[in-house]
């Protein structure tokens, strides 16, 4: 995608900065056309969102940012000791150098260029090495985007390792499902960005491991437990959905020549309409559009609004009315169809004899 093209579809403002975090959203919903356009061209979405009068309440409570902020300090206090005294508990660490690469005043520039340092340092003596807030980098559709990440990444027998530090808790082993499948996508984009980093110093991007390492309070204390991570799936879709984003032109192909997402714009709401999205309720926990693009669903009946499993299930009928019509045979269904069409009547049938079957006393 042009710069030109992006410009005028951001209606000159300037590209959003992403985090982590939205870097990490971007795997939620791959099919989403709507989605990835915004994305690619760094159009702000949640401003689009409040102007369209479908606000996104994102964000953690002060509470929850303060007690994270603690419990984060708790670990790395001392240069690190609590984390190092976890981690031997699991590993055999040896004695580790601490860099701590918050930059104060410095630009993102000179503490990424810092860190790449450090980094190439640590790669060519092989000792153990600890950093503390290193500053990364990732490319999303051709814009640079620095991550500056509160995780650690430690050498261990020559490989790099992140550690990412949350404030959910861990209770009898077990932590919400729901947040370690956040924290895991997140990880996934630090170990991304620094193994690209790696390559291009000229080693390789197996020199920093798919396993991460989760540290959480244990129980309902402020005791923190250590716990691996396999961030490989989430590695994969990730990288997946960023070569999506840098061939999104094709998409941008077919849209109108002079489409453009500017706030000031009165036809704003036809001109999001005009790039079709993929809307599923998971939509509301990862995207800034998803209330407007629920809407937008509800309105006309999307099979996507009931879930992702039953729209997949459906196989191409996008449409609840549909759906019903092929199910009770109104509807004659097209050959690609047919599967899906024999699958619904099948459906209806067992729903009618479950509803017409006598209740025993």
């Amino acid at each position: 995608m042009t710069h030109d093209a992006m410009e005028r579809l951001r209606g000159g403002a300037e590209p959003r900065n992403h985090n982590a975090r939205t870097i990490a959203a971007l795997t939620a919903n791959p099919g989403c056309a709507r989605r990835g356009v915004m994305d690619a061209a760094g159009v702000d979405k949640d401003a689009v969102a409040r102007r369209l009068g479908f606000p996104a309440p994102f964000g953690q409570s002060q509470f929850a940012i303060t007690r994270g902020n603690a419990f984060e300090a708790q670990v790395k206090a001392d240069g690190c000791a609590q984390l190092l005294d976890l981690l031997r508990d699991r590993v055999d660490v040896p004695q580790v150098a601490y860099d701590d690469l918050e930059g104060g005043d410095e630009s993102r520039e000179l503490r990424h260029a810092r860190t790449r340092r450090l980094l190439e340092r640590a790669l060519s003596s092989g000792e153990g090495m600890l950093f503390d807030h290193p500053l990364l980098r990732l490319d999303i559709a051709g814009q640079p985007a620095y991550l500056e990440p509160d995780v650690i990444a430690f050498q261990l027998r020559g490989r790099f390792h992140i550690i990412e530090i949350k404030s959910f808790a861990v209770i009898d082993g077990q932590a919400e499902p729901e947040q370690v499948a956040a924290a895991a996508r997140q990880s996934a984009v630090y170990v991304l960005a620094l193994r690209r980093l790696v390559v291009e110093l000229g080693e390789p991007a197996e020199r920093v491991s798919h396993e991460v390492f989760l540290v959480c309070p244990e129980n309902f204390s402020n005791r923190p437990v250590a716990t691996p991570l396999d961030v490989r799936p989430q590695l994969a879709v990730l990288e997946r959905q960023l070569a999506r984003l840098a061939s999104v032109e094709q998409i941008i192909g077919g849209l109108p020549d002079d489409l453009t997402f500017a706030l000031e714009t009165g036809e704003l709401p036809d001109a999001v309409r005009t790039v079709e999205a993929r809307y599923a309720p998971e939509c509301m926990a990862s995207c800034e559009m998803a209330f407007f693009c629920r809407d937008e669903a509800r309105a006309c009946g999307a099979t996507g609004v009931l879930g992702k499993a039953v729209r997949d299930d459906f196989g191409g009928v996008d449409s609840v009315a549909t759906a019903l019509a092929l199910a009770d045979g109104s509807l004659a269904p097209p050959p690609e169809l047919a599967e899906t069409a024999e699958r619904l009547r099948t459906a209806a049938r067992l729903r009618r004899e479950a509803l017409t079957a006598p209740v025993s006393a």
